[in-house]
């Protein structure tokens, strides 16, 4: 590893001379070795040299040239990065002093935090409208305690520069957990899966809490230990945007990144630096270009970034995938898949009973149709909460209704009436797929009791409970031609959707 491999030998000044010039080089062809996790033998193979040969180099005992540096460059991807190395040594052959080394891995370094960043890599790849992302880092704890915790952001925007679009997309069809697909491993070679828990949990972005811990127990990175954490997480291209940024929080030596795109895209890439008080400027180094089995990989690097500096990469696709257009707002939606809207006067009146077990055959076509319904708007949006869908919202003027929970049965009711509210009464904001571009707050009752009948025609009285009761009630409410606005407090009206941040989330008690 880097820290501590400054090599020392006997014999001449000359001697030691050459001994670093040597190292300039073979320290950074050791260091990408590592982030991409060849071995020697598999190096050696990938850049077409002998195995003893890329040894010698590696241990200090040959001399690189420009050729190998070449071949090192192109089979690590190091975005420029080995090539800027060679020229070190190169130039410090000739007798002028290469640049300073980066200050970097040693607690004395003025600019450590607790936490350095020795190697910060990113792999980008797009295939069949989805990225999946690669994030590979090897963390130094300089601090006097254990860390058993690392912070991950992911967040995304597929039209940067113009907020109302954005909200209005991520609104209607927000970034989800099952989407994203989060996996996260500690070790050199995805050696030990390692578990996460949500920090915050929005429709645009999520962040976690990647655990030193998993399934087989707890691995801290203690005082003065380096390890390689990696994660890896999806998402579609309606969501991601055609830019990439790296932002540096934390003390870093090395920052790569790789984009891998499918060739017949034909991507165009640059890339863009800022600060917190500098305006946008072109990357420091090139981002270089290798064509091979059919894609084309962008690859660049830089070294000892300066803190809060942000790299973006940005990307277009001349004739490629065509940008979304501003998706309709989510009671458009709603209306388009059968659900009747506020302003029907239908909705505001007593839903008709059912003759149970008479009109068994009418109850069960009724529900039917309210199952498809759900089917259909469980496609178009992400329920945290739960669901549930009244006969009156899809033109049925029948006392029906469904509740799907965020887990467990569906629930069925028919000629349901609230006979009973009891325990506390909270406020919570409710949605309605009958207007479904605001949000309100109910106050409602944590526990009631509903009388309701089977399809045989039998009284039943059910108890619901807090989020379950919360849906049940709401559905119950269009059965008798109320809306969730005619229970919210006076004075008080709903938000728009865009403002709302509960999207994908369960109730909270």
């Amino acid at each position: 590893m880097l820290e501590g491999a400054a090599m020392t030998t006997g014999g001449t000044a000359d001697g030691n001379s050459r001994a670093a010039e040597v190292n300039i080089f073979a320290l950074e062809l050791e260091r990408w070795r590592d982030v991409r996790g060849f071995s020697r033998a598999a190096l050696a193979e990938r850049m077409g040299y002998d195995r003893s040969y890329v040894s010698k180099i590696l241990s200090g005992g040959e001399n690189p040239s420009e050729a190998f540096a070449r071949h090192a460059e192109e089979a690590l991807r190091a975005g420029g990065a080995l090539t800027t190395a060679f020229s070190d040594y190169h130039r410090s052959r000739r007798g002028t002093p290469p640049r300073p080394p980066a200050p970097a891995t040693t607690p004395e370094g003025p600019t450590l935090g607790n936490l350095v960043v020795d190697h910060d890599d990113a792999t980008l790849r797009y295939d069949n409208g989805i990225y999946t992302l690669t994030q590979r880092r090897r963390l130094i704890n300089h601090s006097a305690a254990p860390i058993a915790r690392y912070l991950v952001r992911i967040s995304v925007d597929r039209f940067p520069g113009d907020p109302e679009r954005s909200n209005q997309l991520y609104s209607h069809d927000p970034l989800t957990w099952d989407e994203i697909d989060l996996h996260a491993w500690h070790g050199q070679d995805r050696t030990t899966p390692m578990d996460w828990t949500t920090h915050h949990d929005r429709d645009a972005f999520k962040e976690v809490w990647l655990l030193f811990a998993g399934q087989h127990g707890h691995f801290p990175l203690y005082p003065g230990e380096a390890c390689w954490i990696e994660y890896e997480y999806t998402v579609r291209d309606e969501h991601w945007g055609n830019w990439f940024q790296r932002a540096i929080r934390l003390p870093t030596r090395t920052v790569s990144v790789r984009l891998d795109f499918p060739q017949d895209l034909s991507a165009a890439v640059w890339g863009l630096h800022t600060s917190m008080t500098a305006e946008a400027m072109p990357f420091p180094t090139a981002i270089t270009r290798d064509t091979t089995g059919g894609r084309h990989v962008f690859s660049w690097s830089c070294q000892d970034p300066p803190l809060h500096a942000r790299y973006r990469l940005e990307w277009d696709f001349p004739g490629g995938p065509p940008v979304p257009e501003t998706p309709p707002p989510p009671s458009e939606v709603m209306a388009s898949l059968g659900i009747v809207q506020h302003t029907d006067p239908a909705l505001r009146r007593v839903a008709r009973r059912f003759d149970l077990p008479a009109e068994a055959d009418d109850a069960r076509r009724v529900i039917a149709a309210l199952d498809a319904a759900t089917e259909r708007v469980a496609k178009a949006h992400t329920f945290g909460k739960g669901m549930g869908i009244a006969a009156p919202q899809i033109g049925i003027d029948r006392a029906a209704a469904i509740i799907r929970p965020p887990e467990g049965d569906t629930i069925t009711l028919f000629n349901p009436t609230i006979i009973e509210s009891a325990g506390e009464t909270d406020e919570q904001y409710e949605g309605c797929l009958s207007f479904f571009d605001v949000r309100g707050q109910v106050p409602r009752h944590h526990l009631i009791h509903v009388e309701h009948m089977t399809i045989d025609g039998d009284t039943k009285i059910t108890v619901f409970e807090r989020g379950i009761a919360r849906l049940v009630a709401h559905e119950i409410d269009h059965l008798h031609g109320h809306l969730y606005t005619d229970r919210m407090r006076p004075g008080t009206t709903p938000i728009p959707v865009e403002q709302y941040r509960g999207t994908g989330s369960t109730w909270k008690y």
